[in-house]
């Protein structure tokens, strides 16, 4: 009978070590049992051989230490923990140069209520934008992960965005400490399109300020 034990628990986990995330569900082919998987999730978890990403979704170990420090798999799960989700603000905005302080955080924007998720990989943010301004994400093949992540201009938009009523004026942009220097045209161009979108009086007289900081 502790064989037939063994060699059950030996292919639940075979099957799921190679997988880069997993619920009860993703492996009811293997234990239809979902009590006996929930037992058997919490005595791994406890022994450190699996990584609760949040309720009910998990990674091995095993799969971690083989993808160990691959930037691309955090940011696949930033999109996969909470749906439907993009990279955004400050993670994005540090990639192309236009924050220099380095992001504690994994940000990202939804069309749900915003949430918070913490695990040992990291703390992944999610801010609620209206299902109009959901856009203007790019979805990028990263090796075997596929990634929504904001372009330069909308990952800078919705930064501003989310400030909209803290910015009063261009001194309190000039605080933001934004390299616009590494904005083009073009980004500009791209900004304006999501401003009518939004269409608010307040994010137009920030982007004319932004214009005129980025001119000097």
């Amino acid at each position: 009978m502790r064989n037939d034990t063994n060699v059950k628990i030996k292919r639940i986990v075979a099957s799921a070590e190679n997988l880069p995330y997993f619920t009860l569900d993703d492996l009811s082919s293997v234990e239809k049992n979902k009590n006996y998987l929930k037992t058997l999730f919490s005595r791994y978890e406890k022994s450190g051989e699996l990584v609760r990403l949040k309720k009910g979704v998990y990674v091995t170990k095993r799969y971690l230490l083989s993808h160990n420090g691959i930037e691309h798999y955090h940011e696949f799960l930033a999109n996969i923990l909470y749906q439907p989700s993009y990279l955004s603000l400050d993670y994005v905005l540090y990639q192309h140069n236009l924050i220099t302080e380095l992001p504690k955080n994994f940000t990202s924007m939804t069309k749900n209520k915003t949430a918070h998720f913490s695990n040992k990989l990291g703390n992944f943010f999610y801010h609620k934008i209206k299902d109009e301004l959901f856009c203007g994400f790019g979805i990028l093949k990263e090796g075997d992960f596929t990634i929504l992540k904001a372009t330069k201009a909308k990952a800078l938009f919705d930064f501003l965005y989310l400030r909209k009523n803290l910015l009063a004026g261009e001194k309190a942009i000039e605080e933001l400490r934004l390299n616009l220097g590494e904005l083009t045209g073009k980004d500009l161009k791209e900004f304006k399109e999501y401003l009518k979108l939004e269409n608010s009086k307040k994010m137009n007289q920030i982007f004319t300020t932004l214009c005129k900081l980025w001119k000097h």
